[in-house]
Order: structure tokens, then C-alpha cells, then sequence
């Protein structure tokens, strides 16, 4: 039952999930910027964070991905960027990591939006 449960909290959010065989697809490939929310079911700061970052990802569709990894289920990413708290978010860019913050705050997400900004006249912040 522990699953199913686990299920319902996955397939809550409008998000994309991502797993370990979708990562690079996803991610490391990807044309856009890559903000990745690494989070796990039990994690109650991670469950207060998730209504903002659906909205960023709305707010920025177009723009910026922004995916999902639930870190119970995606141990070969977990372990690879090294995550070891949650939320943790990190920003991808051209399949590499340029920025993470570890935090359930909107004013953290928000600085690596700015930080990929910077770098992307076409991004509107």
C-alpha cells in the first residue's frame, strides 16, 4: 500500500517526472535551460515548495524545463550529482550543471533563474 501511495504523490503534480532513464533524454540533452527539482514523498519541505515550482514552470514554459526527480526512485542521478538533501534543486544548461541551491525557498529558485538569465539575453526574468 506504501506504493500506491507513493504513486499518488508522484502523479499529484503537473511537473515532468524524471527517472534515471529519462534523465538524459530530459535533461542532459536538452535544447532549454533545466531546472531540476530533486525530491522525495516523505520530505515535508519538499510538498510545502511544490505549488512554486509548478508555478515557475508555468511562468517560464517556453524558457526554462523544469523536471522532477524523485529521489527514492532515481538512485543512479541521485548518486551521480551527488544529492544529498532535499529539495535540492540544480540547474542544467547545455547538459551540464551550472547552479544548484538545497532548500525549500522561493527566493533560492529564483536566484538560479537569475543566475541562467545572466547568461540568456532571450530569457525574461
Amino acid at each position: 500500500m506504501e506504493a500506491d501511495n507513493e504513486v499518488d504523490e508522484i502523479t499529484q503534480y503537473k511537473v515532468k517526472q524524471v527517472w534515471d532513464d529519462s534523465f538524459r533524454k530530459e535533461v542532459l540533452k536538452s535544447k532549454q535551460p533545466v531546472l531540476v527539482d530533486f525530491w522525495a514523498a516523505w520530505c515535508g519541505p519538499c510538498k510545502v515548495i511544490a505549488p512554486y515550482v509548478e508555478e515557475i514552470s508555468e511562468k517560464y514554459k517556453g524558457q526554462i524545463k523544469v523536471v522532477k526527480v524523485n529521489t527514492d526512485a532515481a538512485p543512479v542521478t541521485v548518486r551521480r550529482y551527488e544529492i544529498r538533501s532535499m529539495p535540492t534543486f540544480v540547474m542544467f544548461e547545455g547538459g551540464q550543471p551550472v547552479a544548484r541551491f538545497s532548500g525549500a525557498s522561493p527566493a533560492g529558485i529564483n536566484n538560479l533563474i537569475k543566475q541562467i538569465a545572466k547568461k540568456n539575453d532571450d530569457l525574461i526574468v
